[in-house]
């Protein structure tokens, strides 16, 4: 695929092809683009030479009818009030500006095109869609985002991005390879171009674990309900009655509904399965959904990072208890959350790396330069190469490629195995590039 298609798609996080033209916009603060537009500001000042504070941005989509993440900003200011609490990150005190991008592209470069005038020094843990929207004013001023959600390729091969995480690429991978002793396995997915891209990651790690490709099931992407295509799920994944197998939602926050039309569906065949990844459904949903009684009880999830007991996030947990205990949008569960935790945890720790002024170019020159980033554990040490290990099937910044296997049991996402899943070598052999 050449060129880049603008999708707006329910299914998250989404991938699309891209290839982008070089681009240097000279950026001016759009008139009127304030708390009107949703951007609000931890009160301090721009800076980063001597005392003087660090400015950053998280940006999120709140209050839409579609995908939202209001824990992510809402954690950026928590975050930004225990940190200064504490001094500040060496010395600094550290100013969060926070900004809605309405799930709207042109919401989202406003938000970045107030980044660039307000100067700040890196966009950190954030989630946005329209990626060929914010990403090219960042470049033009050479602003790092840095713990992106994942939602779109882009974020993958701008050499501005530095994820965090491996987006939905190594979660369907990593979820096919469990799969492999399953028997047929069936993905119920959005009839778009987007949701053309997922049964090959899917089938990557199949093919990995030597189990035929799943049956694509296509569904349409904002139905109001999915009996139909449970039913075409389950025909295709009971065939066998000695091995009846797996289906595998990807629906985005469709999903949800889909799995309430299976419920019903699926009374006649209680051993067939389901799995799906995270950002399809979190712990928030198992539970609004009915818990141990509900229909993601015996689920296969795969994720980013350890499950949401692990002690290794005692430290986020800390900050949330200090600075925002009563703050509903902040869930220590939400995927959002966490990836915005380790965004500002590496930020921090390419602040303390720092000998000088702390500016964007500072920031994105100890980045490019090797650094090295631990993240207490959340993830694998983190270095950004300009052509990574998945360079050659469209990735070349994707720096973490670790997953987890999570089970639902007693409707609580627990870890199914130890340790993480590292999906290097069957994305590389898989036919992406």
């Amino acid at each position: 695929m050449t060129g880049r298609r603008r999708i707006r798609s329910t299914s998250l996080p989404t991938f699309t092809r891209p290839v982008r033209a070089a681009a240097v916009w000279a950026v001016a603060l759009v008139a009127g683009v304030s708390l009107t537009t949703g951007c609000g500001v931890v009160p301090g000042t721009t800076g980063g030479s001597g005392d003087d504070p660090i400015k950053v941005m998280t940006w999120a989509p709140e209050n839409t009818d579609t995908t939202n993440k209001p824990g992510m900003p809402a954690f950026a200011r928590a975050y930004a009030r225990w940190i200064n609490s504490r001094g500040g990150i060496k010395g600094h005190k550290l100013t969060v500006l926070t900004c809605n991008d309405h799930n709207d592209s042109v919401a989202a470069a406003r938000c970045a095109e107030r980044a660039v005038a307000e100067g700040v020094v890196a966009v950190l843990g954030s989630y946005s869609q329209y990626a060929d929207s914010f990403l090219p004013p960042l470049e033009g001023a050479g602003i790092p985002y840095i713990g992106g959600y994942g939602v779109t390729a882009d974020e993958f091969t701008s050499p501005l991005s530095y994820p965090v995480n491996g987006g939905q690429a190594t979660l369907l991978a990593g979820l096919g390879w469990a799969l492999s002793d399953c028997g047929p396995v069936a993905l119920v997915r959005p009839d778009t171009i987007v949701g053309d891209e997922l049964p090959t990651l899917l089938n990557s790690g199949l093919t990995a674990g030597r189990h035929p490709a799943a049956k694509d099931v296509r569904a349409p992407e904002e139905a109001t309900e999915y009996s139909g295509k449970a039913g075409q799920a389950l025909t295709e994944t009971t065939a066998d009655p000695a091995k009846q197998g797996c289906v595998v939602p990807a629906l985005g926050d469709r999903t949800g509904t889909f799995m309430d039309s299976f419920r019903r569906a699926r009374e006649d065949y209680p051993a067939v399965r389901t799995a799906m990844v995270l950002g399809n459904v979190d712990q928030t949903e198992i539970n609004a959904s009915g818990g141990k009684s509900g229909p993601y009880e015996g689920s296969y999830i795969t994720g980013w990072y350890p499950v949401e007991s692990d002690p290794r996030w005692n430290p986020m947990k800390k900050v949330i208890s200090a600075e925002a205990f009563d703050d509903n949008r902040i869930d220590a569960a939400d995927t959002g959350v966490q990836t915005t935790w380790i965004a500002y945890t590496v930020f921090k720790r390419i602040v303390e790396s720092l000998d000088g002024e702390v500016t964007a170019d500072a920031v994105r020159g100890a980045l490019d330069d090797g650094a090295k980033v631990t993240t207490g554990g959340l993830t694998p040490a983190l270095r950004w190469n300009f052509q990574g290990p998945l360079a050659s099937v469209g990735f070349p910044r994707l720096a973490n490629t670790e997953v987890s296997l999570q089970i639902v049991r007693q409707g609580r996402l627990v870890l199914a195995r130890k340790g993480f899943t590292d999906v290097t070598a069957t994305l590389k052999n898989s036919d992406l590039g």
